[in-house]
């Protein structure tokens, strides 16, 4: 396959330096993701309060719940457009593309109507307090009226990561960046908007990413070009997309339900609690990036691999993979475990919030380890098309036995930190799971295997 500008061809060559020279700009890039989203929370939690940081904090699982399904889908489609473009088929690639852009506008419309309507019903569910109600609901109807230029993004960005270009996403997400911090800083601090600016700020960021994306697919002279002619559902395409892509969909969505109702739980210990816990949040988010990312960069380069039929490579993938985060992992949490206070302060000067923040990162911290083997092992399971799998594993531990944990165990030693230990309890019974399976199961197209024997890769 000839090598084209931007694009990784990730069928040959070796394999770790192509993991991280593709995972590092989309790294880089959901670090200015994480870091716009942060920014908000800095700018709320010192120029509003902890009750507006709470608010925004709270937030976040409940936009993941109702975002989750069409996010799924999303990598689904990265999945069927990386094999196709491993296998060379430039027909089947176009209509993917093109059905995939389709999907995602009939997804964000969906999900404005979803959002705005059914925000505070689910506030309320959660046990939201009245002081932080206002801000919330005001906050959430903003971000959802957003939801199409965040699908757009994600979708166009999934495509070109598809095929190897992991470096334009990243530009456009820096531009978006500056443009959401500049506005949070104007809305917030110069106009006095309070969360609603903040709210405004971030769908203004998403719009702007999402025309450069979208622009630089139409502009393309490759064979994932966008034609906005060509922009339909193809019966066929939908139905594999779906096939992969819902499963995910749905584990992502479960298992933000089960995060709902944890944080729910938190609610009952307050503001400071909320604000805390949503100030880790926050360290977690940059603390778990390259896990994430080398997750998608492990989907992607399982997926051209088994395109291009080499199972040798993808098991060979899989492995550094996994050196490569376990690494990352260890040195990271040392460096958080003991910098908590001082990191957490950046998000509220108030000790209470801290503390609560503080507890949250020790307590979870020591259990990261398991995070990036299940990451990198979901990546390339997801790659392979089993994506049922992965469902049933996630929902399976993070949502169904947090939720038995949450539900049973929880009563019986009422505190914050019994809350927490639903997650490290969770993820490893998950990364058990996911190694399990990728030890015993025939995960990898047979053809995939057999093409390999052939030619002795």
């Amino acid at each position: 396959m000839t090598q084209k500008k931007n694009q990784m061809n990730m069928t040959e060559g070796v394999i770790w330096k192509q993991l991280i020279a593709f995972a590092m700009p989309l790294l880089v890039g959901n670090l200015f993701q994480q870091l716009y989203n942060t920014v908000d929370s800095v700018v709320v939690g010192n120029f509003i309060g902890s009750e507006a940081l709470a608010a925004v904090g709270s937030s976040n699982s409940l936009i993941n719940l109702i975002i989750g399904m069409f996010m799924g889908i999303a990598t689904g489609a990265g999945v069927i457009i990386s094999q196709y473009y491993g296998a060379q088929d430039d027909q089947k690639l176009h209509w993917a593309v093109h059905t995939c852009m389709a999907l995602s506008l009939i997804g964000g419309a969906a999900i404005i109507v979803v959002g705005v309507v059914m925000s505070p019903l689910i506030l309320r569910w959660m046990g939201t307090p009245e002081e932080v109600m206002p801000n919330s609901v005001a906050y959430l109807r903003i971000y959802f009226c957003g939801s199409l230029f965040n699908l757009v993004y994600n979708m166009g960005a999934g495509i070109l990561r598809a095929v190897g270009d992991s470096k334009r996403p990243l530009y456009y997400l820096c531009v978006s960046s500056v443009v959401n911090i500049v506005l949070d800083l104007l809305f917030v601090i110069s106009f006095n908007m309070g969360t609603a600016g903040v709210g405004y700020a971030t769908i203004i960021a998403q719009a702007v990413s999402a025309v450069l994306v979208t622009r630089a697919l139409i502009r393309s002279e490759e064979n994932y070009r966008l034609v906005v002619s060509d922009i339909r559902i193809d019966k066929r395409m939908m139905k594999r997309i779906l096939r992969i892509g819902i499963p995910s969909g749905i584990q992502q969505s479960i298992i933000s339900l089960s995060n709902v109702i944890v944080q729910s739980n938190i609610n009952t210990y307050g503001a400071d609690a909320m604000a805390g816990y949503g100030s880790y949040c926050k360290v977690d988010g940059f603390a778990n990036l390259p896990l994430q990312t080398f997750c998608m960069a492990s989907t992607t380069f399982t997926g051209q691999n088994i395109g291009a039929r080499n199972a040798k490579r993808v098991k060979a993938g899989l492995v550094q993979g996994i050196v490569i985060c376990l690494i990352y992992t260890m040195t990271i949490a040392v460096v958080l475990y003991f910098n908590a206070d001082s990191i957490l302060r950046i998000f509220s000067p108030d000790p209470d919030v801290i503390a609560y923040g503080s507890r949250t990162l020790h307590l979870l911290l020591p259990f990261y380890w398991t995070i990036a083997i299940h990451q990198v092992l979901m990546g390339s399971i997801r790659g392979s098309g089993r994506t049922v799998v992965t469902m049933i594993i996630g929902i399976g531990n993070m949502c169904i036995l947090r939720m038995i944990y949450i539900n049973l165990l929880v009563p019986f030693f009422p505190s914050y930190e019994a809350v927490m230990w639903c997650y490290p309890i969770t993820w490893f019974t998950t990364m058990v799971m996911d190694i399990i399976y990728s030890l015993k199961a025939d995960w990898i197209p047979k053809e995939a295997v057999r093409s390999s024997k052939k030619t002795g890769d």
